[in-house]
């Protein structure tokens, strides 16, 4: 997979090697995304500095992108694929997508909307919370 960043830098999953990544798929026209993006946010908070990468993935191009991070305060890293990128890594659940990857590069756990506040999401929203958490231990 390979991508760019708002700053027009070259992403690629090498990047990505021994480290737990949360990734979020979205895009802006996307109302479900967009309303779960303080919860990430407060994932960052949380975890940020313990060796966790967060980063967002779009079909918005770069610079749409970059301007809709700075608008929203989105603290994710964000790479733009195209739509038929997107398509190929085989992502079921839709818009957004939250999925957690090991160390080891192997999928831990996906789900779609992250939210500890609304009944439908708290329940896997707090079991990706516990794996991301278990992650961190091993």
């Amino acid at each position: 997979m390979y991508g760019l960043t708002v700053n027009k830098k070259l992403f690629s999953n090498a990047d990505l090697k021994n480290q737990v990544v949360v990734i979020n798929f979205w895009f802006e026209k996307c109302p479900p995304c967009i309303a779960e993006m303080p919860e990430l946010n407060n994932l960052v908070a949380k975890y940020g500095k313990k060796a966790i990468r967060f980063i967002g993935i779009t079909h918005d191009g770069p610079a749409s992108a970059g301007r809709f991070q700075k608008q929203n305060g989105y603290k994710y890293e964000i790479v733009s694929l195209s739509k038929d990128e997107i398509r190929k890594l085989n992502i079921n659940h839709g818009f957004p997508s939250n999925i957690l990857v090991g160390k080891n590069g192997k999928i831990i756990y996906a789900t779609a909307n992250i939210s500890f506040s609304d009944p439908q999401f708290k329940a896997k929203s707090m079991l990706f919370e516990e794996k991301l958490k278990a992650e961190l231990n091993n």
